[in-house]
């Protein structure tokens, strides 16, 4: 039996705390703490040494109990991270069995769910003595940022067959099996600057922008493909003719020769209409993360599906729409499916979870290190 009262206070403290990506130097060292305290042996990586991470990311390893030796090697994984706005959160328990935030920040539910769901699952291994292999729990930063923190895992560190990312945005006991591959499309424009008062003397980068956006095809591209500019700006005064622009977009697909075409057609679209309009586009395009597809007949799939159906769950799987460390560490020829986790309307300040999602997940995952464990 777990704790549910504690598993609900570890995770209320957990949301209090600060950790926006980028800003982890806060939260990092409290649970490395708790991991610990606990009995793990945990290492520390050399992440921070990246500009762009608060602290770095943790390798945490139970040892196996007695007689276990031989069982296999598993990992568990989740985030320290938030976005933005996750500063002084204040969770609210509701009568409806839903924990919010106040409405002026996100919750932080993804991922410190998954982190106190994990926290419980080893005290409880710890309290009633289960039989375990070696489980390892790898708590990153910077996923927020485009899986930073994962994609500067020390590879070295990792000591697994095989795991899990807890960190999905589906009800608890949907296991995501597949994620899209995410290509960034960062791109300038160049035009010539000119005084407002006489704009055939210049040649507007904001045109070219607008021109090359409305002739590209954006949003659902096909069943397996999505497309996305996010981020416009540029130009410094309303009485001059703005002579640079920089636009961030995305493309993300299941298939990559759907993906491969898609940005070609939003590098040339942008090349293209500034030639003709007279100015000049440069796109930089690069990888944000890596797709990946697992069968529902491996493994690491079917202790997750066995494991769903046992407790009363779906233990569906599908397809997801978007990325998770697991991502980077399938790549890392470590099979790996993420969890639902029952968190709703992550990145707003909307977001919530239901209680009963948090007692659900920590027994699928003590009931998964017992199956590795027969």
């Amino acid at each position: 039996m777990i704790n549910s009262r504690r598993l609900l206070n570890t995770f209320l403290e957990l949301v209090q705390i600060n950790s926006e990506t980028g800003n982890e130097e806060t939260i990092q060292p409290i649970l490395k703490k708790k991991f610990i305290d606990l009995g793990l042996k945990v290492v520390e990586d050399n992440a921070s040494k990246r500009e762009w991470l608060g602290a770095n990311n943790l390798i945490c390893t139970l040892p196996s109990s007695k007689g276990k030796e031989h069982v296999s090697k598993i990992y568990f994984t989740s985030h320290m991270d938030t976005v933005v706005p996750g500063i002084n959160v204040k969770p609210i328990l509701k009568e409806d069995g839903y924990v919010y935030s106040n409405g002026t920040t996100v919750l932080g539910a993804d991922d410190k769910a998954g982190i106190a769901a994990l926290l419980e699952m080893i005290q409880t291994i710890n309290e009633q003595q289960l039989p375990h292999g070696q489980i390892q729990f790898i708590i990153t930063v910077g996923e927020e940022a485009g899986l930073k923190g994962a994609k500067e895992l020390d590879q070295n560190l990792i000591d697994a067959e095989f795991g899990y990312a807890v960190d999905a945005s589906q009800a608890v006991g949907t296991t995501v099996v597949g994620a899209p591959t995410q290509m960034i499309i960062n791109t300038t424009i160049y035009g010539k600057t000119a005084h407002a008062s006489k704009p055939n003397q210049g040649i507007s980068a904001i045109h070219i922008a607008a021109k090359a956006i409305n002739k590209m095809h954006l949003g659902q591209i096909d069943q397996d493909t999505t497309a996305n500019i996010g981020k416009f700006y540029g130009g410094s005064a309303t009485n001059i003719v703005a002579d640079k622009v920089i636009l961030e977009g995305e493309a993300r697909s299941h298939n990559d020769k759907s993906l491969e075409y898609q940005v070609n057609h939003m590098k040339e679209t942008f090349e293209t209409t500034a030639k003709e309009l007279g100015g000049k586009a440069n796109v930089e395009i690069s990888k944000s993360y890596p797709g990946f597809r697992r069968n529902d007949s491996e493994t690491v799939t079917q202790y997750a599906i066995k494991s769903a159906k046992i407790l009363g769950l779906s233990g569906k799987t599908v397809i997801a729409g978007g990325g998770s460390d697991g991502s980077i560490i399938n790549t890392y020829h470590i099979p790996t499916v993420i969890l639902g986790v029952g968190y709703e309307h992550i990145h707003t300040t909307s977001e919530r979870i239901p209680v009963a999602a948090l007692n659900q997940l920590t027994n699928q995952l003590i009931k998964i290190v017992e199956l590795v464990a027969k």
